[in-house]
């Protein structure tokens, strides 16, 4: 009996014979698209392996040799060595067809300004002081006659939601005396950090923090007590403003400059914490103009290229001196000649059909020895990409050679600092990314109050203080750090060669992946 199906019209064998061959249809169909996707990710992954494997240590050494020569006669900020190298770096992205973050120009003027010692004279309730000897000028500015300026002590200066000694103090208009450091509480521990130092008593970080805290509270001036401090910045103030080290350098046109910051040795503690303290002083800043460039180039994303990964690292060394050029080749040759390296890479792959989702800015910043100046300018005053859209930082400074203090038995190692300071994200797809460059990954330096402080000395700090995620790869210091000795030939290739790949899976992952990373 053949049973017939109302609904459908027609008899059941008919219709599963039909149904048997829309399946066998839409299995086909299903498979073929299973092909393509495994056909197009067998492609994707032999792009990635291809760009990978293009990163060859006879490159990075030709490269080396001709960024650490002598023709670019240390790289110092500014020179004409550093202009050549400069136009090294330009000819490199025109080359590959990388173009300009900056419409028609990779430059990106950086405003600074040469500082000699300011003409001053100061004196408090009558007494005078001596500079260099008992004080010395932080930031050097404003030009401004202080007059009768009421003196106020601030305890350590610090304002900070678990303790502040601002509470129900009028500063406006005076000048405030902080003590250096941070207090303990009764269990011997930092009132806003347990264990730890906080920003408020961390070297690169306290200066400023104190002085920001003043300024918003209307102060005209701060005076810092610390012996460390003064006598750290009155002897290399010194130097510098008699010829035996290179001139004091800060951005022309750095608002930070409008405040006063006085640093006191503490042999004046009791005086300057007495009431009743009367300020005068005269100052006038000693100043030469100058500028340098920082490079930019971009490689726009396809499906998201306002979502921007930042790679950086610094293109200036220092100025010779004695008759010998510094050549520069690990600080920072090598980051410098990681990131065109890289970028060679992205282009291969982007000429055999793979470009990045997300764009990828090639940033080459000047000053870095003066103080961090270009990519405090970037970053603070002229990002050529918006901040709020720059999802990470890649820092390279630092990265061929091998810490002595390690030993020589691993040197297939790189440190790496900042990672999960504000996203877990960035720290799990560094980590990952070390699948193809297997690294000894190591994280020493990693802590923001390590006494060393590397967290703070290179240019990804500006980034991570903007709250964007960042990256500094560093391979350590060692005996030609800042000598005429850190040459091409010592830099250690191998190693080198794998930390470049570390940087170049992990920006290639961040510049691809589905979703962009998150904050903590």
């Amino acid at each position: 009996m053949v049973f017939i199906l109302k609904d459908l019209g027609y008899p059941l064998k008919k219709y599963i014979e039909k149904y048997n061959t829309i399946n066998m249809k839409l299995r086909f169909k299903f498979s073929v698209i299973l092909l393509i996707s495994v056909i197009f990710t067998y492609s994707q992954n032999k792009i990635l392996m291809e760009a990978s494997n293009s990163i060859k240590i006879n490159d990075l050494k030709k490269k080396m040799y001709i960024y650490s020569s002598d023709e670019f006669d240390g790289r110092g900020t500014p020179s004409e060595g550093q202009q050549l190298a400069v136009e090294y770096l330009v000819n490199h992205y025109k080359n590959l067809g990388i173009p300009s973050v900056k419409m028609g120009t990779y430059l990106q003027e950086v405003p600074l300004q040469l500082e000699d010692k300011p003409e001053i004279s100061l004196n408090i309730s009558g007494q005078k002081f001596i500079y260099y000897h008992d004080y010395v000028s932080y930031l050097n500015g404003p030009d401004k006659e202080y007059k009768s300026k009421e003196i106020v002590f601030v305890g350590y200066g610090i304002d900070d939601p678990n303790y502040s000694d601002y509470i129900n103090i009028d500063v406006k208009d005076k000048v405030v005396v902080a003590l250096g450091g941070e207090p303990l509480n009764g269990n011997n521990q930092y009132f806003i950090n347990g264990k730890n130092k906080s920003k408020w008593s961390i070297l690169r970080q306290e200066i400023d923090n104190k002085k920001r805290v003043a300024k918003s509270y209307g102060a005209s001036a701060i005076i810092i007590i610390d012996d460390y401090l003064h006598s750290r910045y009155s002897g290399r103030y010194r130097q510098s403003d008699i010829g035996i080290n290179e001139k004091r350098m800060t951005l022309s046109n750095d608002e930070e400059n409008n405040f006063q910051v006085l640093l006191f040795a503490e042999k004046f503690k009791s005086f300057l914490s007495k009431d009743n303290l009367i300020f005068n002083m005269s100052f006038k800043k000693n100043i030469q103009k100058v500028s340098a460039d920082n490079v930019a180039a971009i490689m726009k994303g396809s499906e998201f290229p306002d979502e921007y990964v930042i790679l950086t690292a610094h293109l200036d060394h220092v100025l010779p001196k004695n008759g010998k050029i510094y050549n520069g080749a690990d600080d920072n040759g090598s980051g410098t000649v990681a990131m065109l390296e890289i970028a060679e890479s992205f282009a291969l792959a982007k000429r055999m059909g793979k470009e990045p989702r997300r764009s990828i800015v090639f940033l080459h910043v000047t000053a870095e020895e003066r103080g961090l100046l270009g990519s405090k300018y970037y970053t603070d005053y002229e990002p050529l990409v918006p901040i709020e859209k720059t999802i990470a930082n890649l820092n390279m400074d630092m990265m061929g050679r091998a810490d002595p203090k390690r030993g020589i038995r691993n040197l297939n190692y790189v440190y790496i600092i900042g990672s999960d300071i504000l996203s877990d994200d960035l720290h799990e797809i560094n980590i990952d990314a070390n699948n193809y460059a297997d690294l000894e990954l190591d994280f020493r330096f990693n802590g923001i109050d390590h006494p060393d402080q590397f967290y703070y000395r290179s240019d990804h700090f500006h980034f991570i203080k903007n709250n964007v995620p960042a990256i500094f790869y560093f391979s350590g210091v060692h005996e030609d750090y800042h000598q005429p000795t850190d040459t091409a030939e010592k830099i250690l290739y191998e190693p080198y060669k794998r930390r470049v790949k570390l940087i170049f899976h992990t920006a290639w992952e961040l510049a691809n992946s589905k979703d962009k990373i998150k904050l903590k």
